[in-house]
């Protein structure tokens, strides 16, 4: 594949954008009164049906073809390889985080003041309770674990976003959009906590938008890594990676949280008009 400088710059911006949409979540979780657990739940299915249907009716197909353009072995064989090592390679990274810290559970913003020691620190900062340091530093630890643990898994996701938007716009727009969407929620379970340890919005909102920068950062890292040794093997490698990685971010993380927010039949709405739109912008753009 001949990339020119102008695809490598677009691909790079639209990843940048999609990563930093966990600065959407941060304002949501500051300025709404009450979550939007509809929207939520038909965001997250929508990503899902995205990423999963251009990983099995394109990008598999694109990565077998790439296989048998300069590999010796079986092209199908080294697909699945692949998409089986992505899966593998995302999974291994939940395992290394904590449960507890895991960023892919449903946070509503009017969770704040049920939790106790939410509770507790929203009450000191009124003057109607007390509450020690340690509660404070517990929940900037939160905040700043979730924070990290969602950089680490947006690092996977820069470098599949990236790939998927050196395809072609066809692919690029649908992809983005469904990364931005799906990184609205953690944008909210990062800033929540933050903001209830510190009282400091701007803190809590900084801290947010920087988590998706990991997302464009593995991109730039992991293409130029393997620029020098960039061939139809090793594009086709990529891309059935990015495949495994979509799927299994679709499976383990997407719909799950989005049944967590209780909208159960607008969460399958959500993931059939993401297929509907992957479709549609195939035919229309391709």
């Amino acid at each position: 594949m001949n990339i020119d400088t102008q695809t490598i710059l677009i691909a790079f911006g639209l990843t940048l954008i999609a990563g930093l949409s966990t600065g959407i979540g941060s304002l949501i979780a500051f300025f709404a009164k009450k979550t939007n657990q509809t929207f939520l739940t038909v965001s997250l299915g929508f990503s899902a049906g995205v990423m999963l249907f251009v990983s099995f009716v394109d990008i598999l197909p694109t990565a077998e073809t790439a296989f048998a353009q300069s590999w010796d072995g079986n092209a199908l064989l080294g697909t699945f390889i692949a998409f089986f090592g992505g899966m593998f390679l995302i999974a291994i990274i939940d395992f290394l985080i904590p449960e507890q810290e895991n960023p892919h559970e449903a946070v509503l913003v009017e969770d704040m003041d049920k939790k106790p020691l939410w509770k507790k620190m929203t009450q000191y900062r009124k003057g109607r309770g007390h509450t020690s340091s340690n509660d404070a530093a517990k929940l900037h630890r939160i905040g700043a674990l979730v924070a990290i643990s969602i950089a680490i898994h947006n690092f996977p996701e820069g470098l599949a976003t990236f790939t998927v938007a050196l395809q072609g716009l066809e692919f690029a727009f649908p992809i983005v959009i469904a990364i931005a969407l799906h990184n609205i929620p953690e944008g909210i379970a990062v800033s929540v906590p933050i903001y209830q340890a510190t009282g400091k919005k701007r803190k809590a909102f900084w801290l947010s938008f920087l988590s998706g920068l990991s997302e464009p950062v593995g991109a730039v890292i992991g293409y130029f890594v393997l620029l020098p040794f960039w061939s139809p093997t090793v594009e086709g490698a990529l891309m059935a990676l990015t495949a495994g990685i979509m799927v299994y971010i679709s499976l383990d993380e997407l719909l799950p949280t989005a049944e967590r927010y209780g909208k159960h039949h607008y969460a399958i709405m959500g993931v059939v008009a993401g297929m509907i739109f992957m479709a549609l912008s195939l035919v229309l753009l391709k």
